[in-house]
């Protein structure tokens, strides 16, 4: 019987601690999920600008993926042209090579001609190096979009 005893004694003494214990950590826990209530939406509100941000990323990379698809096509459409040109100004100067000075009105006529034929053949290759490095521009700015998306 007073095993009987301690044995109650001992149960109702560790129910007490049990319940006294239930209601500190209980108090602590709705302490903590008052402090985390406002991080936790903070935090929502973030997650959802940087997905709206992200979208619009996304959406400005196909712009410019269509436009880089658009300059190449131009480019691979221009470099045959420029080709033959090339071989032409080459004829050009190896006919001028071949012909003695002269003051005659032709000669100096068709010089002017190649002369004007050598400018635009510059401005051509300036404006290819200018679409290229557009070219190279936006291939970077893609590869910059990408690894942001990725990271």
């Amino acid at each position: 019987m007073a095993g009987r005893k301690l044995f109650n004694l001992r149960a109702r003494a560790s129910e007490r601690l049990a319940r006294l214990v239930d209601f500190r950590i209980s108090g602590e826990v709705d302490g903590l999920r008052t402090d985390l209530d406002p991080r936790l939406v903070e935090q929502e509100h973030c997650t959802n600008d940087h997905r709206r941000r992200l979208d619009a990323l996304e959406e400005g990379l196909e712009g410019v993926r269509g436009d880089l698809r658009w300059v190449t096509a131009q480019v691979d459409r221009l470099i045959p042209h420029v080709a033959a040109q090339e071989g032409q100004l080459e004829d050009l100067r190896e006919k001028i090579a071949l012909v003695p000075p002269s003051d005659r009105p032709e000669a100096t006529e068709a010089r002017s001609l190649i002369e004007e034929v050598q400018r635009q053949h510059a401005q051509i290759r300036a404006r290819l190096t200018g679409i290229a490095r557009y070219e190279d521009r936006l291939r970077r700015l893609e590869d910059q979009a990408s690894a942001e998306v990725a990271g």
